[in-house]
Order: structure tokens, then sequence, then C-alpha cells
């Protein structure tokens, strides 16, 4: 947990010492945002994934891909938030009964079994109030007795006799710019991780064709297993029999910078004299949106140690300081072009201060909704296999990934 504290321990095959923690929480102590993935101990590999505020770390006794465990303790993760909408330590806490039985579905004897959702809820009913009273009452649990009817079958995502009385399929395109842009504004390091989320309610079989306008733009990709890779190597098309429910279609990584088209802008002047009080005067603006609204942005600067206070008028949103980390935020929230968000003052310094430090660095948040800033566009979605008509719908989402500008 955010404490260092073990809540919950699931062992397989042999029993592992609790202690072997001690070297991950080593590790969250020296460098709390930036521990190592994998951590070699004298008897263990520890193979480790933050989300949020959890940590979870698989002690491995002998040598495995490192990106499988990882790909694993991020599925478990995710299931989690499919069974209880968060994976927080207090929700794992009232859950403890369940999270164990998927756990046991979902590894045995230290083998990835079951993963898929559609196929864990057929074994493990998710929790809700009537259900947890009545096997209070009745002592039993939520393992079905039954095996799932696609957990042998050849496509083992997708459960047998789905049906809707609205079919559905809705797509998510959702990119994330992480980025460094220097003082003079020109990009040093651009690039995009992007992923398309599906929520697919469809009955029947469907067997679905997705297509983009422009599929080269992709320097590495990674699918869900429903997805055909053959076709996509001939055709740069997306056929897949889809899972019902949520999931992820694809991850996808552009690292060619010249297609990452930079969405916004900052101005800034920050100056400290010796001795003397600092001004600060920063302005951000929106470029290459395509006309669409920069949304929910917030700026968060790491002042020089040396700064005592801000002393800022913003014309628009609030802004706080933190004496202790030397933290300012700014939380901007819309940026309106007819009147661009701007925030300046003075910053007081320490008396007789003549050593200044290096400048800060701005790190930058913002959503800009219905853009994809690669440019990637879907096509078409074709269906075979069903006669009825589903209704689609695709949605963009562009937001900051690690973008920080120099000062």
């Amino acid at each position: 947990s955010s404490h260092s504290e073990v809540f919950l321990e699931k062992h397989w095959r042999s029993v592992v010492s609790r202690s072997v923690c001690e070297y991950f929480l080593d590790a969250q102590r020296t460098s709390p945002y930036d521990v190592p993935p994998v951590i070699a101990t004298p008897h263990y590999y520890l193979i480790t994934v933050q989300r949020d505020a959890v940590s979870l770390v698989a002690a491995c006794k002998q040598e495995v891909p490192p990106l499988f465990v990882i790909e694993f303790l991020h599925r478990v993760v995710d299931t989690f938030q499919d069974y209880f909408g968060d994976c927080s330590e207090t929700v794992i806490k009232d859950n403890y009964v369940v999270v164990y039985e998927l756990l046991d579905e979902m590894l045995d004897n230290g083998f990835p079994l079951a993963t898929e959702s559609n196929i864990l809820k057929e074994l493990i009913k998710p929790p809700n109030i009537l259900r947890t009273i009545a096997n209070t009452v009745t002592g039993k649990s939520n393992v079905s007795t039954i095996l799932p009817s696609g957990q042998l079958s050849a496509i083992p995502w997708r459960r047998s006799g789905v049906r809707y009385t609205n079919n559905e399929a809705y797509f998510d395109v959702i990119e994330e710019v992480d980025a460094i842009i220097d003082k003079s504004g020109s990009t040093v390091f651009a690039e995009i991780q992007g992923h398309i989320d599906c929520c697919i309610k469809l009955s029947g079989m469907p067997d679905l064709t997705l297509s983009f306008m422009n599929p080269r733009l992709f320097d590495d990709v990674s699918f869900h297993p429903c997805v055909r890779f053959k076709r996509w190597e001939a055709e740069r098309l997306l056929s897949f029999i889809p899972p019902d429910g949520n999931f992820r279609l694809m991850s996808y990584h552009i690292s060619s910078q010249s297609v990452v088209a930079i969405p916004i802008y900052i101005r800034h002047n920050f100056s400290i004299k010796t001795g003397e009080q600092g001004r600060l005067d920063l302005t951000i603006g929106p470029r290459n949106t395509l006309g669409r609204t920069v949304d929910r942005v917030k700026l968060e600067l790491t002042m020089p140690r040396c700064v005592l206070n801000c002393l800022l008028t913003p014309n628009q949103g609030k802004y706080t300081f933190d004496s202790v980390t030397k933290t300012l935020s700014w939380d901007v929230g819309r940026i309106d072009v007819s009147k661009l968000p701007n925030i300046r003052g003075s910053v007081s310094i320490t008396p007789g201060t003549t050593n200044i430090d290096a400048n800060p660095s701005v790190n930058v948040q913002f959503q800009i909704s219905q853009l994809a800033v690669s440019g990637l566009k879907v096509n078409r979605l074709d269906m075979y296999g069903e006669k009825y008509k589903p209704f689609k719908g695709v949605k963009y989402l562009t937001k900051a990934g690690k973008f920080q500008v120099r000062m």
C-alpha cells in the first residue's frame, strides 16, 4: 500500500517469506516514483507494478520473461477494477474472499489460466449486496460449479448465447502525448502512447472488421488475443470476434516526431536577481487542435530551493504554493482562446542568496476531446456472421502523458 504495508499475500508452489518485500520497500523509499520493474534479490526476482496507490509484487524463484509477468499483474488490476469498480486498498480489503477466488482461477500452480473477464464472471459471480447476504446465510461461495462454456472453445474470450435488445459497438481512441519542449519552444522529444478501448454489446457470434484511414502511422502495436494478426500484417485491418463487454482491443506507439503535433504552447518569463525578488509570467495557449477545446489544464512547477513564497495573480483558475516541497500548482481548467490563461507576479527569495538554482520546468496536464493528435481516424466497421445492424460509435481523446516544458 502507500503506507509500505503488505495487506494481501497469495502463495503458489511454496511459501515465500514476507521479508523479501523489504528489497522492494527500500527501492520505493529511495525513489517513490521510479521503482525498478525488476529487482534481483539473493533468492528471488521481484517483478513489480504500481497502479494508483497500490503496488503488486511478484516473487519468482526462476528466471521468467519480465514482460510476461508485468502484463499478468496489469491484467490482475484490470480484473479487480472490472469486478469492484476500483483497485484500492479499501476495496480489496472489503472483498478479500472474491479476490482470493479470482487469484486462484487466474493463476494455477504458478501458470496463468483464466485471465479473460468473461470467463471469470461465469466462474466467479461479481459481488453485490443481495448475493453477499445470501452467501452469508447459506454458507455458499461465489464460485460456480459448472465450467464456463467458452473455457475449452477456440474463442475462450467470448461466452456463448449472448443476447441483447439493443446491439451496440463503441470504440474509444485514447492518446497520451509524452513530450519535452525546450526554452525556445522547440520539441526535444515527442511520442504518443495510444490505445483503443471497446464496449461491445452484440448478440450471437459477430465477426468484426475495423479499418483505419492511415494505418501506417503505427510504429509498434500490441493486440488483444481476439485479433487475427496475419490479417493485420497482410492488409492492415483489425479482424476479430470480440469479447462481450469492455476490453482493450489494441495499444500502439508512435515515435516519429514529425507525426506528433504538440497541442499547446507556453510563453514564459522567470527571472531572479541576486538579493532581490523574482518575477514570474506564464501564458498558456492551444495550437494544432483543429478548433477543439483544451480542457482540464493543470500546471506544476518545482521552484528553486531559494524561493520562500509566490505572490501571483491568475486571470483564470486557482494556484497553490507548497513552501515545503517548493511546488507551485496552477489549476487552469478550460482554455478560452479569446482570453488566454495567464499568471504573473512576484517571487520572494531567501535574503542574501547568491547562488540561484537552475530554472524550473513546467509539468503540464490537459485533455482534448474528439481529437487524436496523431491524426489517426477510424474508417469503417463491418460486421459478418449476424444479420442485424448494430449502432456504432467512435470517440477520440488526447491527453498529456509526461509533458514537460523547460524554462
